[in-house]
């Protein structure tokens, strides 16, 4: 049942996961990246966030810069790059979270993969649907 190949955005949460853990929907999502089921869009907004995020120093990563620095180049590499030309501002609950509604609209996005699906419950008004790693995995599993 192979159709169309989603257009999604990891919002920062899911890749902050993914890289504090190996086990989880989160780790999953990052190891499937360059499938052919879904693929990610980015903006320099979203890609600074990831950076910001995991490089804390109170993050509880393990990891080495250099290592999150490979990891985010290799989202880089295979992620669809967007720019914003307009400002959907101020719509969510939480403002921090306007640019990846931007993104999502830049990309025709069909998911924003997120933990906090609450904050994003205006973009159901735009067509996007807001899930967690969980069920986006449930989502893609049925596609194939």
């Amino acid at each position: 049942m192979k159709g169309k190949t989603y257009q999604i955005i990891l919002d920062t949460n899911i890749i902050y996961s993914a890289v504090r853990s190996n086990v989880g929907a989160s780790y999953k999502l990052l190891m499937m990246m360059a499938s052919d089921v879904f693929e990610i869009n980015v903006s320099t907004s979203l890609v600074l966030e990831y950076e910001e995020i995991l490089k804390r120093p109170d993050n509880n990563i393990t990891l080495s810069h250099e290592k999150i620095d490979d990891i985010i180049d290799y989202i880089c590499a295979i992620a669809n790059k967007r720019r914003i030309h307009f400002s959907w501002r101020p719509l969510l609950a939480d403002p921090d979270d306007d640019f990846l509604l931007e993104l999502a609209v830049e990309c025709d996005c069909d998911f924003i993969v997120t933990y906090n699906v609450r904050d994003f419950y205006p973009i159901k008004d735009f067509g996007i649907k807001v899930v967690t790693p969980r069920e986006f995995l449930r989502i893609i599993e049925g596609k194939k």
